[in-house]
């Protein structure tokens, strides 16, 4: 991580902060080493002219918010990302949640150490109300880490979104900021 970059939020082993055109290099070739752990749920960029899109969609969208996840630890290497997609704002306030681990920093808990600090920024900073998570069925590490970060199953949706080829099945997970 450059020097003159601060994170969002810090947990005791992550910290969050914004996407940045130069983590290209270091996110694809993160994404290349992940492919299996990512397949067939997830399908990040992993060449430079594909995260300059991806990337420059999550900066300069409104209705969108990008996290990388950076161990502390590693100097700032980045360990995954949460991205807040479909962000509503008005009397809904709401956002949907997409992630990833890569294959060098999974079944290490810096995953839910990040999300909890993306949530608390959504709800904190944002001031979103709602956050969901669309999760496929048989993808027991993502739903895991719904669970454990405090999300509720609320439903199913049929052939919700159209994955690596076909429409996919997905349980609908969300969280709902404390009342004041």
């Amino acid at each position: 991580m450059p020097e003159s970059t601060t994170y969002l939020a810090e947990g005791s082993r992550v910290g969050i902060r914004p996407y940045t055109l130069a983590d290209g290099p270091e996110f694809t070739t993160r994404a290349r080493e992940s492919r299996e752990l990512h397949r067939p749920w997830l399908f990040p960029p992993t060449t430079d002219t594909a995260y300059a899109s991806y990337a420059g969609i999550l900066i300069e969208d409104p209705t969108k918010a990008g996290f990388l996840l950076c161990e502390r630890a590693a100097g700032g290497s980045v360990a995954g990302f949460v991205n807040i997609n479909n962000i509503v704002e008005g009397g809904f306030r709401c956002g949907a949640l997409g992630y990833g681990a890569f294959a060098h920093a999974a079944g290490r808990g810096l995953m839910r150490e990040g999300l909890g600090l993306v949530v608390r920024y959504a709800f904190d900073v944002l001031k979103l109300h709602r956050l969901e998570i669309n999760v496929q069925p048989r993808n027991a590490a993502s739903i895991a880490l719904a669970r454990s970060c405090g999300f509720r199953l609320e439903g199913f949706s049929p052939d919700f979104l159209f994955i690596d080829g076909a429409w996919r099945d997905h349980e609908r997970w969300a969280l709902t900021a404390p009342l004041d």
